[in-house]
């Protein structure tokens, strides 16, 4: 499987290797996330707190205690300073990377919060919670500026586009749906079958495509404009949990995800075939994040595993 050439370059494809586990959570790990300037990697627990290692060293740099719930999800400011997070405690805080301090906590959802991410300008911030919810929050002072009723069961994930003028949201009610963020009003329906839920959706880099996973072991790839999907990825498993996906971009064009066979899957972006498999979690791996500059994974797996695990390509 390792040997196989990828589209994106002709070269022959160079397997990811496990490089170093991370054990400093107490509890499943839920999300893993590169800063943007790639310096940085934060991972959120159950355990309610959130870890900020150095990506150079994998040395932990800060604990972020103040949640009184887990904490579902993560997502990094462009700037790479702050970090939001969303916990079961229905709540959304906002850290400062460099000290660690906690500088707000947005309220307002009505039940826990699962899902967040900044805009690229990093003034606004969108949550998605178990009160079918979306929300659109303005940084600065903290107030929420739109609360959409999106969906007709919890909110599984919610990502901007490129420009931040857009907002994507999918659901267990099996919808994924389009938002136009300075007015939080639908602009498109893009998926609307009541099974199976939607578990993950985010843009593309380019903001031309939608990443899906729904939990019939699926991805797809969905061209927005158009409405339609382009390409399906399959092989790994996903019933349960909401794994996240994304885009690796570094060397060649691939998609990760987490799967429920304790593996991470790479599968070419372009011919769709699945490339490589990680062995090594001892649990569901829930959560993938690729940096942002060099061949490197991390992944996350939940409650039988507790750890991080960063992947490298050797050069």
């Amino acid at each position: 499987m390792a040997t196989s050439t990828s589209s994106s370059s002709n070269q022959p494809y160079r397997p990811y290797r496990h490089f170093k586990t991370l054990t400093a959570h107490e509890r499943a790990v839920s999300c893993v996330k590169f800063s943007n300037d790639g310096t940085l990697l934060a991972s959120a627990s159950l355990d309610k707190t959130l870890i900020i290692w150095s990506s150079a060293t994998l040395s932990l740099l800060h604990r972020l205690t103040g949640h009184s719930e887990g904490v579902s999800d993560l997502a990094w400011s462009s700037d790479s300073h702050y970090i939001c997070s969303a916990s079961d405690d229905r709540t959304i805080r906002i850290w400062d990377a460099t000290s660690g301090d906690c500088v707000k906590t947005l309220r307002g959802h009505s039940d826990a919060v699962f899902c967040v991410n900044f805009n690229p300008q990093s003034n606004y911030i969108v949550s998605g919670s178990f009160d079918e919810t979306v929300r659109v929050w303005e940084v600065k002072t903290g107030k929420c500026i739109h609360a959409i009723n999106a969906h007709t069961m919890p909110v599984t994930s919610v990502h901007f586009n490129r420009d931040g003028s857009l907002i994507v949201s999918g659901s267990h009610d099996g919808s994924c749906k389009i938002w136009d963020t300075s007015s939080g009003t639908l602009l498109k329906t893009l998926i609307d079958d009541k099974v199976p839920a939607v578990s993950f959706a985010k843009f593309s880099p380019n903001g031309k495509f939608i990443l899906v996973a729904t939990l019939n072991d699926t991805l797809k790839l969905w061209n927005y404009s158009a409405g339609k999907f382009l390409k399906i990825y399959s092989g790994h498993v996903n019933r349960v949990y909401c794994i996240t996906s994304t885009f690796s971009v570094t060397n060649g064009k691939y998609i990760v995800s987490g799967s429920e066979d304790r593996c991470v899957y790479l599968w070419d972006l372009q011919q769709k075939n699945m490339i490589q498999k990680l062995e090594g979690h001892t649990d569901t791996v829930i959560s993938v994040t690729c940096h942002p500059t060099e061949n490197k994974i991390a992944s996350a797996g939940l409650d039988g595993d507790r750890t991080v695990r960063v992947w490298v390509q050797d050069a």
